[in-house]
């Protein structure tokens, strides 16, 4: 086969962040008064999970409303329209409707009438999955900007008389502005590489119980604390391991950490199994709690506000959720 000339070879896709904004509900649920509703205490709760509060969405605040709000946050950095974007995808567990997907409200709401707009569900994965999914698509050119938003109303399917899962989750959005450019530098901003896994074979220790073809209710979560953990810790370590090793990275070398905000005690493990700096790990589960799908990007706006994630650090994101679902991406932000 005759060698295709330099001239005609494909340039590489980077894909960078331009943009990124978050939205928590203005209401906050701290330990003293969660424990006036369940049996548990302040102390209790944050030994377990770190937790010392959570936002909880407004009645009649559904997903939506959280999403469009990060959403215009997320625009508004990167600087552009919602006229200007190719797609968007919206990664949730607890969507406005069964169909349609919440994305296409959103993208309604934002005035965008061109381009594609869908969900994917990975629970507190989902984030991860949607880069994925992202990054694919527009280094084969279906799009040259995407909003990916994750948002959560876990507030609605929580059972607030079972102290094992009630204190772990909260309500938020998050959301960033992806664009296409291309660029040979190595060293360019943007999404190096991205490694997503599931296993279905463990779905009975996280999940709800209820859904439109098995039960036609909603349901509630349900959890296997001490089995998620384990697993959780295990996975991540593996899929960080395995996505800085795709990308040529000692995972010494990466900057910050950005983890999903499960749990504390989950984040320190994964820090000591890979003997990663406890400095370089992004925590915010103490004011946020677990808001599954929007944490990666909640606690990522956090550290970027804050000054801690600059221009040019190497940025590792990841997440674990029911199915079991997981997931690792770098970037250079």
């Amino acid at each position: 086969m005759a060698q295709m000339p330099v001239s005609m070879m494909p340039v590489p896709i980077r894909n960078k962040i331009i943009g990124i904004g978050s939205y928590l509900p203005e209401r906050i649920l701290g330990n003293e008064e969660l424990a006036k509703m369940v049996e548990t205490s302040d102390e209790w709760i944050k030994e377990r999970t770190g937790i010392s509060q959570r936002h909880i969405a407004a009645d009649g605040q559904k997903t939506s409303d959280l999403g469009y709000r990060a959403a215009l946050a997320a625009l508004d950095d990167a600087g552009i329209g919602a006229d200007e974007l190719d797609l968007i995808v919206l990664a949730t567990s607890t969507p406005d409707l069964t169909f349609p997907s919440t994305a296409t409200i959103i993208q309604e709401r934002l005035g965008m009438n061109r381009g594609a707009a869908f969900d994917v569900q990975a629970v507190c994965s989902g984030f991860l999955y949607g880069i994925n999914v992202i990054d694919a698509m527009m280094r084969v050119g279906n799009a040259k900007r995407a909003l990916l938003i994750g948002a959560e109303t876990f507030s609605r399917i929580l059972d607030w008389e079972d102290r094992s899962t009630c204190v772990l989750f909260g309500d938020g959005a998050g959301a960033i502005v992806l664009e296409a450019a291309e660029n040979t530098d190595e060293d360019a901003p943007g999404v190096m590489d991205s490694y997503i896994r599931s296993d279905g074979r463990y779905r009975d220790m996280l999940y709800v119980d209820g859904g439109p073809s098995a039960t036609q209710t909603v349901g509630h979560l349900r959890m296997q604390g001490n089995a998620v953990f384990k697993h959780a810790v295990t996975e991540i370590a593996n899929v960080m391991r395995d996505c800085a090793a795709r990308s040529g990275v000692d995972i010494q070398d990466i900057d910050w950490f950005v983890p999903h905000q499960a749990n504390q005690r989950i984040l320190n493990a994964v820090a000591k199994k890979l003997k990663i700096a406890p400095e370089s790990v992004i925590s915010t589960v103490a004011q946020h709690a677990n808001t599954s799908a929007a944490s990666v990007p909640l606690a990522m706006h956090a550290a970027i506000e804050d000054g801690r994630i600059k221009r040019g650090d190497l940025v590792m994101l990841e997440a674990f959720g029911g199915g079991f679902t997981w997931g690792a991406a770098l970037l250079r932000y």
